[in-house]
């Protein structure tokens, strides 16, 4: 290692390797935090809110879940997403009501928006959520079309539906569960069409959706 003169007959070490990675190391990750209350988060399956104002998720630890859970919470800026999954098999959505949605791809989720006050559908794509609002026609059709789509909590649940093989699949779920899913197709998608990892991706997700959710009762298989 070369020195550099302190003064006559001293030397110290010149600055070396071990000084610049500080700047070239890779950081810690950031560590995640509740948006009430600070706490830290670290479970990595913590529950999230819906930021109403802002349209966006939160991370909350399982107390502030726990208060804004109980039967009478206040229904202010932020709400614990839930933690049901239902499916219903006996769905009569078909090509026809995914026509009068007008989504070009075949994986969607739809929601309540109270602070728009209408429902709104968002699909993946290279870019992430893509949205587009459903006519109210075209909403009633899905109404009619299975009863999940009634028992939507605004907000923090999602109707999810696939077209696939000449066939929709049809699931309640929560809304984070429906970005996550927007996520994993943005970080997989190659080329025009996703390419093979992100439709394996997608298959991986409907997986592990169909093995939570609980048939809709009443419904036909």
């Amino acid at each position: 290692m070369s020195a550099v003169p302190t003064g006559p007959g001293r030397q110290r070490p010149a600055p070396g390797p071990r000084g610049l990675r500080r700047f070239t190391a890779p950081r810690p990750p950031r560590e995640e935090r509740c948006e009430l209350c600070g706490a830290a988060l670290p479970d990595a399956c913590h529950r999230h809110l819906v930021d109403t104002e802002k349209r966006a998720l939160t991370c909350a630890c399982g107390p502030c879940t726990q208060l804004l859970d109980r039967p009478g919470a206040s229904r202010g800026r932020f709400r614990a997403v839930p933690a049901r999954h239902l499916t219903d098999p006996g769905h009569r959505i078909d090509d026809t009501t995914w026509e009068l949605l007008r989504i070009p791809v075949g994986v969607a989720f739809l929601f309540h928006n109270s602070a728009l006050e209408r429902p709104v559908a968002l699909y993946p794509s290279p870019a992430g959520a893509t949205e587009s609002e459903p006519e109210p026609s075209s909403w009633e059709t899905v109404l009619a079309a299975t009863e999940l789509a009634g028992m939507l909590e605004p907000d923090v649940e999602a109707l999810l539906l696939r077209r696939s093989g000449g066939r929709t699949e049809c699931h309640l779920v929560p809304v984070d569960t429906a970005y996550e899913l927007v996520g994993r197709m943005r970080l997989t998608w190659h080329g025009f069409d996703g390419g093979p990892e992100a439709r394996a991706e997608l298959d991986a997700f409907f997986d592990r959706v169909r093995q939570r959710a609980t048939p809709l009762r009443g419904s036909r298989a």
